[in-house]
């Protein structure tokens, strides 16, 4: 059951990041101020990694910046690596 509830929060930590990327892409257009890349990497570390890698590429936007997208693998290899282990602890 745990881990049922991991998935509905990464659900949702998902389609926050994913509003909160595509909200930064539409301010660097309109030449606004910005959302914080810390913030960004925020997201991903609590699980919007998931959303986040493929509209990196998607909408193009942070994808010319190896440093940032770096990151944003590592979390989703992360997380990959957790999913696994709940999944694998749930069938014993």
């Amino acid at each position: 059951m745990q881990s049922y509830w991991f998935l509905f929060y990464l659900l949702f930590i998902n389609l926050a990041g994913a509003c909160v990327f595509v909200a930064d892409k539409r301010l660097a257009r309109q030449g606004r101020e910005r959302v914080a890349e810390r913030t960004l990497h925020l997201l991903e570390a609590l699980g919007g990694c998931f959303s986040i890698l493929p509209l990196v590429y998607i909408i193009r936007h942070k994808n010319r910046k190896p440093s940032y997208f770096l990151w944003t693998w590592a979390f989703a290899f992360m997380y990959v690596a957790v999913l696994y282990w709940l999944l694998k602890t749930v069938e014993q």
